[in-house]
């Protein structure tokens, strides 16, 4: 830090003490170059086709060959033992040493004007199955949840690197000035992933994802404690803010810059949260659209909270759903989730196009990897175990051409025969829609430029 910027530290922290205290710092030390914007939209490496995001990770892997990839010769081979080359040098959670193969028990048909093949479970998705672009060859390096996950949203299998989310937030800003950039909702337990999932790794801790709670105080501790008015509770973040100034003024850590920031959105917050969380102000019709009950959580609900953020200006918006873990009892609980779960995903694209939204939304749909070709357990109550190999994504919105499918899987649905697509393409994918190069949107650390993409990655222009 130069002595000038030293200086001007100084005279803001004279002037701010007089009495305009927290509700103006951020913006005096944006004003002097110190600290970037978060609330301020940025321009990207070229025109984007999205503006923002929503990504639906369903944790647990859904069964890609009972819901998108219909595969009538594996149903034919059902119950005779997997093909040995199939399985040299693969690792399985579970299986045993020569699996069975299991066909799908569900029926599937073709939908709209573009005849998207797809599950009987999802009459919804087949609704706006022309908004939909399927990708059924993604492959991944894990095949253990929580590593899959992490690589999943971050591009590496450990933790500690920026999420997806994080990495738009750093290069895009955000479109809200009393929310922040990227919000995060779950239904049921937290992944295995953990926070790392939306977290910001070594980029700047603003552009970490904020989790909403959909129960309770929607952000904790950003309410008032029991007898404290905001008056008073303004007082005290006066103080502990002119602390951080002072400690900013000596050492010019921009994390202390960032905390400050901080502050002044949970106190913006304060008044823009609620509202943006009471369900109660939607029509009838569209509780009913989504199945949504305001007094209920529900992934529903997250689905139309989800549209409310969009509509306030949120860039991000990750919704983690749990239950698709399925090594058992497939025929029973598949069902169960995809009634949960398909209506409001329909409702969402439906609702974002009656809005003028979806164009500039981006609307994403997947999970960490995808169940095998093989059963697993018994025949009353089989399941599938994890596989890395080859699953399906899809895609809608946001400049994402709908009603195409992009790869091809073998008879068995085990490995790709036309166009494998990597995590990496899929991320490189998803910046390019929201105007960022992959290869550009770097970050210095630790002596060498990280990416999302990491050394690979290409945009999938066949969606485009």
């Amino acid at each position: 830090m130069t002595g000038l910027q030293t200086n001007l530290i100084e005279q803001r922290r004279a002037f701010l003490g007089q009495g305009l205290g927290l509700a103006g710092l951020a913006s005096a030390l944006v004003d002097d170059g110190l600290l970037a914007a978060p609330q301020d939209a940025r321009t990207g490496h070229s025109a984007p086709r999205a503006k923002q995001m929503i990504f639906l990770h369903m944790v647990g892997a859904p069964s890609q060959l009972d819901l998108f990839d219909n595969k009538p010769v594996l149903r034919e081979h059902h119950g005779r033992e997997c093909p040995a080359e199939l399985l040299k040098g693969q690792r399985f959670a579970f299986l045993g040493k020569r699996p069975k193969l299991m066909g799908s028990p569900f029926a599937f048909r073709r939908h709209g004007e573009s005849g998207l093949e797809l599950s009987e479970l999802l009459p919804g998705l087949g609704s706006v199955a022309d908004e939909v672009a399927l990708i059924k060859t993604v492959h991944t390096s894990e095949f253990n949840h929580g590593p899959a996950q992490v690589f999943a949203q971050t591009g590496f299998g450990q933790q500690g690197r920026p999420s997806l989310g994080s990495w738009l937030s750093y290069g895009l800003g955000s479109l809200s000035r009393d929310l922040p950039a990227y919000v995060v909702l779950v239904t049921g337990l937290t992944p295995g992933g953990g926070s790392s999932l939306w977290g910001n790794g070594f980029l700047p801790s603003v552009h970490q994802g904020v989790r909403f709670r959909t129960k309770g105080d929607p952000v904790l501790y950003a309410s008032n404690p029991a007898g404290v008015d905001r008056s008073a509770r303004g007082r005290i973040i006066d103080d502990v803010v002119r602390l951080n100034r002072l400690r900013l003024s000596q050492v010019g850590d921009p994390e202390i810059a960032t905390r400050i920031a901080n502050y002044e959105l949970a106190f913006r917050m304060q008044t823009a949260v609620p509202g943006l969380m009471d369900l109660s102000q939607e029509t009838r019709g569209t509780l009913e659209s989504y199945g949504a009950d305001p007094g209920k959580p529900s992934f529903a609900n997250n689905c139309l909270l989800a549209r409310r953020l969009i509509e306030r200006g949120v860039r991000v918006v990750q919704l983690f759903d749990q239950g698709w873990d399925h090594h058992g009892g497939i025929g029973t609980s598949l069902p169960r989730k995809t009634r949960a779960t398909d209506g409001p995903i329909a409702a969402l694209i439906a609702d974002l196009r009656q809005r003028g939204l979806l164009d500039e939304t981006l609307v994403v749909f997947g999970a960490e990897f995808g169940r095998t070709p093989m059963l697993q357990g018994d025949r009353a109550t089989p399941g599938r175990d994890h596989h890395k190999e080859a699953f399906s994504y899809w895609l809608a919105g946001g400049g994402v051409r709908g009603g195409r499918v992009v790869g091809k899987t073998d008879d068995l649905g085990y490995y790709p025969a036309e166009d494998p697509i990597e995590i990496h393409d899929l991320h490189a994918t998803i910046l390019h829609l929201l105007g960022l190069d992959h290869e550009r949107l770097t970050f210095r650390y630790q002596g060498r430029e990280f990416r999302l993409t990491d050394v690979s990655g290409r945009e999938m222009k066949q969606l485009l």
